[in-house]
């Protein structure tokens, strides 16, 4: 954990006075708080993880979690977790953690700047001992977060070793919605996805997604621009992104909720899971020197 002094001195190297400021969050973690004409938002170092963004004139449209831990070695529940390298549990070693370990890691700030109305905040993280002891590894990783009207996410995988790795790697977004029954994700009709809710049954998408028991699907071979529709806070939410080729959609329902701890009973009402990712199949491979990048772009629209 960074002492109120080392916050200080990440303010006084990279804040931008009134606009952008390291302080101390919950547990006394640091987070990056942007305040601009256009959009507000809080972003940890702890895992790179954007909490909040609140485009001017909208309500927040990223869920947390009222029951998240802020400790070291802990992940926090809502925003967007980046997954990396591997989704899920690590098919060859179920004592790793779950979803890889950067999420769990204190990253690095790299820059903040102003660009054309928008703050843009890059850190990163990469291999050490405590990376090598559960993947073997040497890369470099970059989450460059773009806070303006839209929310643009990056993340940026370079392979610093002198072998090939293959990696998978989800952007986790925890999107608020006003009740997980009543929304619609549009913009997967037709396409095949894994069921892992049903042991990664196979299946075909047939018209808009809705939320009526608990949903864990993999979406394969989709680059499309979706839509999250929500009646009940009269907004769509256009979900867009680039260099993936999974989507993931997930609500652990009532059932799942009661066996997290850090997410109380009822909030699986108040988000869905829509990530931009690449997994399974579509795991990327790299070769020594090599940069990959994936984004994700959200957007509100009004209704």
């Amino acid at each position: 954990m960074q002492s109120i002094l080392e916050i200080d001195e990440l303010n006084a190297r990279f804040g931008l006075k009134g606009v952008a400021e390291i302080v101390a969050g919950e547990g006394n973690l640091p987070k990056v708080r942007i305040h601009t004409p256009t959009a507000e938002a809080d972003i940890y170092l702890h895992g790179a993880q954007v909490t909040s963004w609140r485009p001017a004139g909208a309500e927040e449209v990223i869920f947390l979690s009222k029951h998240s831990r802020f400790e070291e070695g802990k992940a926090i529940r809502g925003g967007v977790p980046i997954c990396f390298p591997w989704f899920r549990a690590k098919a060859d070693n179920p004592q790793a953690p779950a979803h890889g370990f950067v999420r769990t890691r204190a990253w690095q700030l790299e820059s903040i700047t102003q660009e054309q109305g928008s703050i843009i905040v890059s850190m990163f993280t990469e291999s050490d001992d405590s990376t090598r002891r559960w993947w073997p590894h040497d890369f470099r990783l970059v989450h460059r977060v773009s806070i303006g009207t839209k929310l643009k996410l990056e993340l940026i995988a370079t392979n610093s070793g002198s072998t090939p790795l293959r990696f998978e790697e989800a952007l986790h977004t925890y999107h608020r919605v006003g009740d997980a029954e009543k929304i619609r994700v549009v913009g997967l009709d037709g396409v095949t996805f894994l069921d892992n809710t049903d042991a990664n049954r196979e299946s075909i998408q047939q018209g808009e997604i809705v939320m009526d028991k608990p949903i864990d699907n993999a979406y394969l071979n989709t680059q499309n621009t979706l839509e999250l529709v929500d009646p009940v806070l009269h907004r769509r939410v256009q979900i867009a992104k680039t260099n993936s080729l999974t989507t993931i959609v997930w609500n652990p329902w009532e059932s799942g909720a009661n066996a997290l701890a850090d997410l109380g009973d009822d909030e699986w009402r108040q988000f869905a899971c829509v990530e931009a990712s690449n997994i399974l199949n579509h795991a990327v491979l790299l070769a020594p020197r090599e940069q990959h990048v994936m984004a994700a772009t959200i957007a509100v629209i009004p209704e």
